[in-house]
């Protein structure tokens, strides 16, 4: 009789364990063991346990291939969550671990293998040939495309979160924290406008800080005092929530007319607009993307957008600064050029403008296009044509978590009547949707590879751009990392053509995720070891640190609603002269909206207790040697990065920290 010694893990999180029976076998080439239950003295599988048991076999099995878990019924249905499993042979020294990571709901058989990661044609044993069609045939019932609207990427076949394999929902505490959260914003949200309505009218600037009470961060509140600054305009610009809308100016825009004496006072002594736009310091904010946008109603009230251009100037001593700004796109008597000379008030309601447009676009573009939707593309398409044992599926699945619950309760938002969305933004409705299409019309595969990003907007030597700095930091590390992970189970270029799971894969996501842009510019084969390390490389970092950009700071820059307001009650100003303060009041949200507006970037930008930091791996779905080993280097190269960015930081009275590795998310997962 041969012994086996076998350890099987159950999950941590919240009624991850079960009462009911459970039941265990060995598979190997040469046969399979007993089915032995699982059945030790005291109380087995409760939450975060590591039991062991013995299993005989009146035979060796040979080489071990899979573990054969089996869930049936005590008194009541009990879901389990199994961790891994790990096998100690007769007469040798080291153990077999079998990655599991899944939810056994119901009487339910599920075989797991060991975890050595392998691509098909290392595979050449019939039963795990057998096993790894199969597993792709249930994913692919599991996992459906669906079109959720015309003109944006395709998504899960799922209505709302409960309608999505258990596998990929949040665990118990998960879920709890994004309810209670959400909650206890909207509570003080309640509180504030309730307090708020037995004082004094809402009509000064000042007002605003009646609604910072306990949900504060140091940099909203160094926000509030020097919002009204240009370069501190500027500066979010290269380092706000939205660092990617900056382009260098080569010519200045027809639509655009702005004379040297407008803003020769913005110049450096000596010079005019034409040489300073010769010298390269000019650059460009231009929402032409919002022009024509539907704008939102709320509580019966329509609201107003604008499609601003505005012009800045990197100045030798004073930075960068804005210098001209057009709110419409089409020049003429009602749409005024306004420039720092202007009534303070007129230029300050004008960067208010800009700063509106800027939270529409980094919302719906930068953060819910470029990072949630499209991420979700690879994550069905990775759950569709990619087994557990295929090494892109491990190097992928830990940042691909949460996507899909993540996204589900977001487009249950925006489809819903009641929506935050909709009850907030001046883009609310049809016009987030239409923004949406225009913005995924233009999106590009190249775009989202910052150094080539940086490289087109012509802002790769603009002084004080943290964001490029930092991102480039990560997007190197992650692109190393990758690399040496590739290297590991792909040994030439030929390799990686050959590989007909990684080309349904690719297939899966250009042809059906993405296959209404037919100007992405990914190719729907993967040739090279280059070509696959770039794409998992943008799929990581559109996942964790470009996520990190544009949702982490959002509480900062836009709880001071004057900063970057959510929506404009009145259109833009065609007099310059005509702005008063009782103008910029009754144009800025209302107290409502201003409080929605501050409860949602603080739920959506704060930190998240459970957060997994970027190349921290809970689930050990690597059990190669080799690939531990990248894994660990990686972490030390991000500790590497973390020092650099905080060495950088130190002096500085206004610090950038969103893409510390230690504040990178794993995944998405809000």
């Amino acid at each position: 009789m041969e012994v086996y010694y076998v350890t099987v893990a159950t999950g941590t999180s919240a009624y991850s364990g079960t009462n009911n029976y459970v039941y265990v076998t060995l598979v190997g080439e040469d046969g399979e063991s007993e089915r032995m239950l699982a059945d030790n003295p005291g109380l087995d599988f409760c939450r975060g346990a590591v039991d062991q048991y013995q299993v005989s076999s009146p035979a060796p099995l040979g080489p071990l291939l899979l573990v054969r878990l089996e869930k049936q019924r005590f008194w009541m249905e009990d879901n389990w969550f199994c961790r891994y499993v790990t096998v100690k042979c007769p007469a040798e020294d080291h153990e077999l671990t079998f990655p599991c990571y899944r939810w056994l709901i119901g009487d339910v058989t599920l075989e797991i293998r060991e975890g050595t990661a392998k691509t098909l044609k290392d595979e050449t044993i019939p039963r795990l040939l057998i096993h790894r069609r199969d597993e792709l045939q249930e994913r692919q019932r599991l996992y459906r495309w669906f079109s959720w609207a015309e003109g944006i990427p395709r998504c899960i076949d799922a209505k709302t979160e409960a309608d999505l394999p258990q596998d990929v929902r949040f665990d118990n505490e998960k879920r709890s924290d994004f309810q209670l959260s959400l909650q206890y914003a909207l509570l003080e949200l309640k509180l504030k406008k309730l307090a708020i309505s037995f004082g004094k009218s809402w009509d000064d600037l000042d007002d605003f800080r009646r609604i910072f009470w306990r949900l504060r961060s140091p940099i909203a509140e160094y926000c509030m005092g020097h919002w009204k600054e240009d370069w501190f305009f500027g500066y979010q610009c290269l380092n706000g929530s939205n660092p990617r809308m900056i382009q260098k100016c080569h010519k200045l825009p027809e639509s655009l007319p702005v004379s040297t004496d407008m803003v020769q006072s913005s110049m450096p002594a000596g010079s005019s607009l034409d040489e300073e736009l010769k010298a390269g310091n000019l650059y460009l904010l231009d929402y032409a993307v919002m022009d024509g946008i539907p704008a939102n109603t709320i509580n019966g009230q329509r609201q107003h957008l604008a499609a601003p251009l505005c012009l800045l100037h990197q100045h030798p001593a004073q930075g960068l600064r804005p210098i001209a700004i057009q709110l419409n796109q089409t020049p003429g008597p009602d749409a005024p050029v306004f420039v720092p000379s202007d009534p303070p008030l007129a230029w300050l309601l004008a960067k208010m403008w800009v700063r509106q447009a800027e939270f529409q676009l980094f919302q719906v573009s930068s953060h819910l296009l470029r990072t949630h939707l499209l991420v979700e593309v690879f994550c069905v398409a990775t759950m569709r044509q990619l087994p557990a044992a295929h090494p892109v599926y491990k190097l992928l699945a830990p940042h691909l978590r949460y996507t899909l619950e993540i996204n589900c309760r977001a487009r249950s938002q925006l489809i819903s009547s009641d929506g935050i969305f909709k009850r907030v933004v001046s883009t609310g409705g049809s016009g987030l949707l239409v923004l949406a299409q225009r913005e995924y019309r233009v999106l590009t595969y190249r775009s989202l590879q910052p150094r080539l990003d940086f490289s087109d907007r012509g802002v790769t030597h603009l002084p004080k751009y943290f964001y490029r700095d930092h991102s480039l930091m990560v997007w190197d590390a992650i692109h190393r990392f990758v690399g040496s992970m590739v290297a590991l189970f792909y040994s030439s270029d030929q390799e990686v053509h050959d590989d007909p799971e990684l080309q349904d894969w690719i297939s899966d996501v250009t042809q059906e995720g993405f296959r209404d842009l037919k100007n992405f510019g990914l190719s729907s084969k993967l040739s090279s070891r280059e070509e696959l390390n770039t794409l998992l490389t943008v799929v990581i970092f559109s996942s964790t640190a470009q996520h990190s950009a544009t949702n982490n700071g959002q509480f900062d820059w836009c709880a001071w609603i004057p900063n970057t307001p959510c929506t404009m009650r009145l259109p833009p100003p065609t007099d310059k002269e005509a702005v008063t303060m009782a103008t910029i009041m009754a144009t800025l949200p209302d107290v409502s909206q201003s409080c929605l507006q501050m409860a949602i970037t603080w739920h959506l930008g704060r930190m998240q207790p459970d957060a997994i930091p970027l190349g921290c791996y809970t689930d050990q779905l690597f059990s190669d040697l080799q690939a531990l080993q990248v894994i660990t280097r990686f972490q030390e190269e991000l500790k590497q990065v973390e020092d650099q960015i905080q060495k950088q930081n130190q002096g500085l009275e206004l610090q950038y920290l969103v893409l510390l590795p230690s504040r990178i998310e794993n995944s998405i997962t809000i």
